[in-house]
């Protein structure tokens, strides 16, 4: 239940729609308590990857490196 929050959330605060459609062709929702543990693990699996997947593919992260550590270690930090 939570990743489906997650993705309507995501959708409300950005304007963009998810697209889920492998989750959607498993017909398995957080509510159907007869479905067994396995299925539902692989829907978890299969909406969290599609959140994941869409995010990577919109949204180019801002890198940054910082050598203020040590001169041999550098830390990235993402914005």
């Amino acid at each position: 239940m939570l990743l489906v929050h997650i993705k309507k959330y995501y959708e409300t605060t950005t304007g963009e729609t998810i697209s889920t459609d492998q989750y959607n062709a498993l017909h398995i929702s957080p509510v159907h308590i007869h479905k067994n543990k396995v299925t539902h693990k692989k829907a978890i699996l299969t909406l969290g990857n599609e959140i994941v997947q869409h995010i990577r593919a919109n949204h180019n992260p801002y890198i940054e490196y910082h050598a203020d550590f040590q001169s041999s270690e550098r830390v990235a930090t993402e914005h």
